[in-house]
């Protein structure tokens, strides 16, 4: 009986199917290697010790606002971009400031100083545009001491947000 000499390995098709398969994942995982290397991302906090002690201080802040008895109502005029503040409470520093802050988008955050127009009345102005879901931060002074505001809220055209009408989350052990 004559032998017959198979054919190689590279005339089939089947190993060609199985290293097509190998080849694709490999430059799919690659391609994935290298956006994930290019576009970090920025919300993850290397320092956790740091941001615990920021978390007590921003508490802090929350308590004095909160023993002071500080609520405001924040309005944002869509057409000329004045923002109004009216603060109530045991307290009437000389300035204020507003802090809108995207949770995801950290070059959407917008920072505005409020000035005192009359007893507690602050007015300041926006550059552009603010829209959508947003912390809300009203920062002020009374004593020396820093005081704070902060809410997440929706920022809407023709709504007054407020502020300090919540109950201060993470201060029920105080």
């Amino acid at each position: 009986m004559p032998a017959t000499a198979a054919s190689p390995w590279y005339k089939h098709l089947w190993p060609w199917i199985i290293i097509g398969i190998l080849a694709t994942s490999v430059c799919l995982s690659l391609s994935m290697v290298s956006i994930a290397v290019r576009n970090p991302d920025n919300l993850v906090n290397d320092n956790y010790y740091e941001a615990g002690k920021g978390i007590n201080r921003s508490l802090d802040r929350e308590l004095l606002a909160q023993n002071l008895g500080l609520k405001a109502s924040v309005h944002l005029d869509e057409l000329t971009g004045e923002v109004d503040v009216r603060l109530a409470g045991n307290s009437d520093p000389q300035s204020l400031e507003l802090n809108l802050i995207s949770p995801t988008q950290p070059e959407k955050d917008r920072k505005v100083l409020l000035s005192r127009v009359e007893a507690g009345r602050y007015v300041g102005q926006l550059e552009d545009k603010v829209d959508g879901r947003r912390f809300v931060e009203v920062l002020g002074s009374e004593g020396g001491q820093v005081w704070r505001l902060f809410e997440e809220e929706k920022v809407e055209h023709g709504v007054t947000l407020q502020l300090g009408d919540e109950a201060l989350q993470g201060a029920e052990h105080q």
